[in-house]
């Protein structure tokens, strides 16, 4: 699966997007919900410019603005999308039961397999740790004894991790760091292959499992839900800024409150612990939580700050907070995208080739990565301009809406969806 589930399947009638995609561009009968489709192209040009356009402070302005929402946020949009996509294969509004469950769970247990070996390839190759479709096998597998719940149990689980699983990652990385990750990852053939151990997927890697299973799990309650219902994506508008205003809001207060207490203890009169050019502890974390917001998400930084980087809202710091936040904005993403495809005619028709890519949001994704490294593009944030950018959004574009003319998936999503039809001879 794409980021955001490259890997979705044929899904019903009313469903969207999956790694069968059928061109969300055709006729609403097709079954498919274009709205998350436009989503997931979305999803994918985020990643492109995480990884090939330059920093948004370097662009500034309006410009600038998009790349700074595409850190951290875009691939939050492709897990919790990946949640949405199991959902399409484990049955939306009714889990599928005996047999049909049965082959469901095999599927999404092949896919898994598929993505944790593409992963791995892409990142041997060059494409570094950056790559997520490893992590998303590892959600996948981890997911499968959710696919029957409800969404309301599964808002909870995911409520409960977004909570508990930041606090519990920043335990046990100080719990296995040292000599007890020098020794798995001695041992580990993955990290020998790609320099992404098992130790990177499940706690210490850009998208450790053990707090991204959260996006993955808000998906898989979404998936469950009727998003054409107006009831819905009102709740779910005023869901999606609530998380936003706790997610980005709190944090800000935290700081600001931080940098006062600051200002009072440089006043004589306010130095009551500490001695001459003494800080306070909160002026210090203030400090080094700034260069952390500075550091563009890197996670050496965010190593060196962990414990106030769970007071941030900060892209990858694994806080409750930037959890909230980004989650807030999936939803919103999510939800306009379904109202402006469904109730905007004309949008949609003029979005055919946009909404194109995200039916094959695995090729797109995959593709930007093989790209980059035939074209000598360098992948970070080291781009001088938006030019490689946009060129790459553009051939995005271009290849999936001249591939969806002729065939209904792209491919990589045939041979994703060839290489689960062992499951229908589960019995």
């Amino acid at each position: 699966m794409t980021p955001m589930d490259p890997t979705q399947t044929s899904p019903p009638s009313n469903a969207p997007a999956g790694p069968d995609p059928v061109p969300s561009a055709k006729p609403a009968s097709t079954g498919r919900l274009v709205g998350v489709d436009l989503a997931r192209a979305l999803a994918v040009f985020g990643m492109y410019a995480v990884h090939i356009g330059p920093q948004a402070a370097s662009v500034g302005g309006v410009g600038g603005w998009p790349l700074q929402l595409s850190e951290g946020r875009a691939s939050v949009l492709f897990a919790t999308l990946a949640g949405f996509s199991l959902m399409l294969i484990a049955g939306r509004s009714e889990p599928k039961t005996g047999l049909a469950g049965r082959q469901a769970k095999v599927r999404i247990a092949i896919r898994a397999g598929v993505l944790i070996a593409m992963g791995t390839v892409l990142a041997a190759a060059g494409a570094g740790s950056v790559v997520i479709l490893a992590f998303y096998g590892v959600y996948f597998l981890l997911a499968l004894p959710l696919l029957r719940l409800r969404a309301r149990t599964l808002a909870i689980i995911a409520a409960v991790l977004a909570v508990v699983t930041p606090l519990l990652q920043y335990g046990l990385k100080a719990l296995v760091a040292g000599p007890v990750e020098t020794a798995v990852n001695a041992y580990d053939p993955l990290k020998q292959l790609s320099d992404v151990g098992v130790l990177d997927l499940l706690l210490t890697g850009f998208y450790p499992t053990i707090t991204w299973m959260t996006f993955v799990v808000t998906g898989m309650a979404l998936g469950r839900l009727d998003l054409s219902a107006v009831t819905v994506q009102r709740r779910l508008t005023a869901l999606g800024a609530a998380l936003i205003a706790f997610g980005y809001g709190v944090p800000l207060l935290l700081t600001r409150f931080s940098d006062r207490l600051h200002d009072l203890a440089q006043q004589p009169s306010g130095r009551a612990t500490g001695g001459s050019g003494s800080s306070s502890a909160l002026d210090t974390a203030s400090e080094v939580g700034k260069a952390a917001l500075k550091s563009g998400g890197d996670a050496g930084a965010a190593d060196s700050a962990d414990a106030w980087m769970l007071l941030l809202a900060q892209p990858h710091s694994g806080s409750t907070f930037d959890m909230a936040g980004s989650l807030g904005v999936a939803i919103t993403v999510l939800v306009g995208a379904t109202v402006a495809m469904s109730g905007l005619p004309w949008l949609r028709r003029l979005l055919t080739p946009v909404i194109a890519v995200g039916t094959m949001s695995l090729t797109a994704y995959v593709g930007h990565f093989v790209a980059s490294m035939a074209l000598s593009v360098p992948l970070g944030d080291t781009a001088a301009s938006t030019t490689p950018l946009l060129c790459f959004i553009a051939g995005a574009i271009l290849f999936a809406a001249i591939w969806s003319r002729f065939f209904r998936r792209g491919p990589l999503e045939y041979l994703v969806n060839l290489a689960t039809k062992p499951a229908e001879f589960v019995r």
